[in-house]
């Protein structure tokens, strides 16, 4: 087992890795901002090390600060959460290089499954379903996009190769604006990512976002730990998410899940990663690979037992998974509601010192969560304050928990996304279940 790591995250992320690698019996090196010194983490790591002031890219996002962290303290590993600088593949060699494990995939699996385009092409050759598209970059003959485009059938989407949350993406309806279109995009994404390549698919115009959770080692192992539905968002950024999806048979979820194992196996996947399905009139369509642990890994883990960042440190000291397919079982249902420091109604930031907190509790609640009463909210950083999970036996059952568990919380002193999370979950589209991307964004008229 790796002896000794540094956690390169901040809030609580890196409160859950330093908690598995308390019960693995491994040293956690936390490194922090200037503006970060009170957090949990930092406070109960056995080091910390201060890496720069408050604004994240003189800090979190500083590569040789962390590197040089991990060298002063004798770390073994550094871990990244998610975020800040998990999916960057140079960041991964770098730590490769300097003869440290980062925890997570080889340089080149991030590298490849980063470009949109690379990633759908070891996706198809793996036997996983893509959404219907250019099968590769646009280039500069017009006459071929548009055909293209007609063998795709309008509406069709303009995507950056290189983009991400939301970013680098163009929907069009029409073949009259369609170059105007591709133009637009590729100098968005040229100023945005330092790529300029876009690529062209079927737009799915009321689909849900249902992704898959895998494990991989350097064994050669791979397997899947079912299906997320994550399609409760608000401006491509997911606000509850819940495991399993509902609707989804085990039929089609065994048939989608190993066909991403597969995959795993191919490309030489290691660790936790997720595939990113578009889901729509009983297809899915594969989108993106997140080479990182999620935000929401709890609600996988309440209905498979299954400890996703343990299974990573083990993973990247060279263990075997714990897990065959076989052992995994789903049971029950689990449903996350991120807890976001920022006004319920208009959305804005909500940095500020909390002055009385109370932690819901009770049959089947987790709370994920770096607060504490007296802890300063700051204002440089994600507003994400928590996630608060319920688990039951049946979906009404974890309904019914979390309903329960959101009205006991109490955070005084700054505003939350807690009225928003009740309105949610009073909603009869959501109880009801397969409400699509774009559901929450109407039912709240933005």
């Amino acid at each position: 087992m790796i002896e000794k790591i540094v956690i390169a995250n901040r809030g609580e992320i890196a409160l859950r890795i330093l908690r598995a690698c308390r019960e693995l019996g491994i040293k956690t090196v936390a490194v922090h901002s200037e503006a970060d010194r009170d957090l949990k983490h930092v406070r109960l790591a056995d080091e910390s090390v201060c890496i720069g002031p408050a604004p994240s890219a003189d800090s979190y996002l500083q590569i040789p600060s962390i590197i040089s962290a991990a060298e002063v303290t004798d770390a073994v590993g550094i871990h990244p959460g998610y975020g800040f600088l998990s999916e960057n593949a140079d960041f991964a060699e770098r730590v490769e290089e300097s003869g440290f494990t980062f925890i997570g995939p080889k340089s080149d699996t991030i590298r490849l499954m980063g470009d949109k385009i690379t990633a759908i092409e070891a996706m198809k050759a793996a036997g996983v379903p893509c959404v219907p598209g250019s099968d590769g970059p646009l280039d500069e003959d017009n006459e071929r996009t548009i055909k293209l485009a007609r063998e795709i059938g309008y509406p069709v989407i303009v995507k950056a190769a290189g983009g991400g949350g939301g970013r680098g993406m163009r929907v069009v309806n029409s073949e009259a604006a369609l170059l105007n279109a591709i133009s637009l995009t590729k100098a968005e994404a040229g100023a945005a990512f330092g790529n300029d390549t876009v690529y062209m698919e079927k737009f799915l115009e009321n689909p849900r976002h249902v992704e898959f959770q895998v494990l991989a080692d350097t064994h050669g192992n791979a397997i899947h730990l079912g299906e997320r539905d994550c399609s409760m968002q608000r401006r491509h950024q997911k606000v509850v998410e819940e495991a399993p999806a509902p609707g989804i048979t085990e039929e089609l979820r065994s048939k989608i899940g190993e066909r991403c194992a597969e995959a795993c196996r191919q490309i030489g996947y290691r660790g936790a990663g997720t595939f990113e399905f578009l889901y729509e009139n009983g297809e899915f369509y594969f989108i993106e690979m997140n080479t990182r642990v999620q935000v929401e890994h709890p609600v996988t883990e309440m209905i498979t037992g299954v400890d996703i960042v343990k299974e990573q440190l083990r993973i990247a000291s060279g263990m075997e998974l714990s897990y065959k397919q076989e052992d995994i079982e789903i049971r029950g249902h689990a449903i996350e509601c991120r807890i976001n420091a920022e006004d319920p109604t208009n959305f804005m930031p909500s940095p500020g010192d909390i002055k009385h907190l109370h932690i819901p509790g009770g049959p089947g609640i987790r709370v994920d969560t770096h607060i504490y009463s007296g802890y300063r909210v700051p204002p440089h950083y994600d507003s994400m304050i928590g996630k608060l999970v319920a688990h039951g036996e049946t979906r009404d059952a974890a309904l019914a928990r979390m309903r329960t568990a959101l009205s006991e919380a109490i955070i005084d002193g700054i505003k939350t996304n807690i009225p928003l999370h009740q309105q949610i979950m009073k909603d009869a589209a959501f109880i009801a279940g397969g409400a699509n991307i774009h559901y929450l964004e109407k039912m709240l008229g933005i």
